[in-house]
């Protein structure tokens, strides 16, 4: 579970069993409808589907969720008019796309969370990951985001199915 830490709407706390620890968010905080490009994190329950992964940069991650590990080329769709909105694609992809293999760390672990993507509906928000955070939690564009060693102590308990619950 999330929710707005005191003071700051772009930044969250997350609660998992007893643990709380500090998380970011979208810049605008949460969202009720969420848009396309509206930098809100969608107030909504979420299941986690799976992942990516830099093998290069993250070694022995236990997890039971099923992960795969990002090479170049490896895209996704948040072309709101193009038939592969909110999917994984692969380059060369001229419609608008986020890269999965980013120069910085940001998607050296990268969730997917099922938000617009078993009902997809165009314009309503692609690529709601959940991901390592920023130095300083700065906001995201609507994604979830903790430090590595949170995620990597997070990872072992999640598996296919596991919900994340945005208030």
């Amino acid at each position: 579970m999330l929710r707005a830490a005191p003071r700051d709407r772009s930044r969250a706390i997350l609660q998992f069993g007893i643990l709380r620890l500090p998380a970011a968010w979208g810049r605008t905080g949460t969202v009720l409808c969420k848009k396309e490009g509206d930098g809100g994190s969608p107030r909504a329950t979420m299941w986690l589907l799976g992942g990516y992964f830099r093998g290069d940069r993250i070694r022995n991650l236990v997890t039971a969720l099923p992960m795969v590990r990002t090479k170049a080329g490896m895209l996704w769709c948040d072309a709101p008019q193009h038939a592969a909105y909110n999917r994984p694609v692969s380059a060369p992809f001229a419609a608008s796309h986020e890269r999965l293999m980013r120069d910085d760390a940001l998607y050296d672990i990268c969730l997917v969370m099922d938000w617009n993507i078993s009902s997809r509906r165009r314009g309503c928000g692609s690529a709601i990951f959940f991901h390592l955070a920023r130095p300083g939690y700065t906001p995201t564009e609507g994604c979830i985001a903790v430090t590595r060693g949170d995620m990597l102590r997070l990872m072992r308990h999640f598996r296919r199915g596991t919900r994340i619950r945005i208030l």
